[in-house]
């Protein structure tokens, strides 16, 4: 252990940000379950939302992927003819809201907004909406901006039989590396656009809203019951077996119900995730005068140098470990080199010594 010190300056010490991006693919045959018999859907007793693994659920090597659940504000047109689990859909959606978008002055709770413009008019409002709570363990630290796409399967109900995913819907969050908005209670989110065969859906292509460090996306239920272009007509949306509207099943089904309903039409969804790595990047300087012995009980035999062939050599040692202590000489890190460095009074060195957290 060394008994000599030397004091790092300020322009030894760097600090550093480096943002880390990992792509995650999640596909339509494990969200719907369809891979699993719907074993990796896992539904509670009180129904308020519905968990999507990447295994059967109750085995141990179960990821948990996101959380669905559906909701609807008190000034939905919606919410006054809702038969089952009223309460609890009018909850759910004041529960996301206040926690992502928060109060206002006047205490009352911020309601979503499909252009992110919270000043606008009640017709820019998500009264109905579904909700993904992505896991932690998938999005990190947060998602990345720009990197967002859902795909949705929409029928066509033309003919005799619909047609299942007879057109798909791309959700995403296009732009959004320059365009995001910050005025949420939970961080930055940016605004979601629906797509059809490179054409905007209904109410301008806005889908709704992504919350980035949050984790969460919230789309208006009108991605499936709003205008569509080309050949599709107005509510030709429809989903799970296609006899059933949102609006349908948002009044007269279970949040598990319309869980069940959604999933059933997700094609895939992609994104890249964000981790964020802070480093403190220490420059040990070593002058030629500098750490040329050794504390080493072994460095000295008979009181002398033993890695000295002649007292007239220079003195020499080598580095092998270097220890990063605090203001009272507590050893607080240690940093191990590969191969040990010669040192004697003929070099100089600079060793980089780099603390992730």
């Amino acid at each position: 252990m060394a008994t000599v010190f030397k004091t790092l300056l300020n322009n030894d010490i760097k600090s550093t940000r480096t943002l880390l991006h990992e792509a995650i693919p999640i596909t339509g045959s494990i969200v719907s379950g369809s891979v699993y018999s719907e074993t990796n859907i896992k539904n509670y007793a009180h129904g308020m939302f519905q968990s999507v693994y990447d295994y059967p659920y109750l085995s141990s090597s179960a990821n948990h992927i996101f959380d669905i659940t559906v909701g609807c504000s008190t000034g939905s047109a919606l919410s006054a003819s809702i038969d089952v689990q009223q309460a609890k859909k009018i909850n759910m959606y004041n529960q996301m809201a206040a926690t992502l978008m928060g109060y206002d002055s006047s205490g009352s709770i911020i309601r979503f907004d499909r252009d992110g413009d919270l000043a606008g008019t009640k017709t820019d409002k998500i009264d109905d909406a579904i909700f993904i709570n992505f896991a932690r363990l998938l999005q990190k630290d947060e998602i990345k901006k720009g990197s967002f796409s859902m795909l949705l399967g929409a029928d066509e109900d033309f003919g005799p039989e619909p047609i299942p995913f007879g057109s798909i819907l791309t959700i995403t969050d296009t732009g959004a590396e320059t365009s995001y908005k910050v005025n949420s209670a939970a961080g930055e989110f940016g605004i979601l656009s629906c797509s059809s065969g490179g054409a905007l859906v209904g109410d301008n292509g806005l889908a709704g809203l992504l919350f980035y460090q949050a984790g969460v996306a919230v789309l208006t239920s009108s991605v499936f019951q709003g205008e569509h272009t080309g050949a599709l007509a107005q509510d030709a949306h429809m989903l799970d077996d296609g006899l059933t509207s949102m609006s349908g099943a948002l009044t007269g089904t279970s949040i598990s119900g319309c869980c069940d309903a959604f999933r059933h039409r997700v094609q895939d969804i992609s994104f890249n995730n964000t981790t964020e790595l802070n480093s403190t990047i220490h420059f040990c300087r070593l002058n030629s005068s500098d750490f040329n012995y050794s504390s080493n009980p072994s460095y000295l035999l008979d009181s002398k140098i033993f890695v000295k062939n002649s007292q007239m050599d220079a003195p020499v040692s080598y580095l092998t470990t270097v220890g990063l202590y605090s203001v009272d000489n507590e050893l607080l890190a240690v940093a191990k080199l590969s191969e040990p460095l010669k040192k004697d009074p003929t070099n100089e060195m600079i060793i980089r010594v780099r603390l992730d957290y």
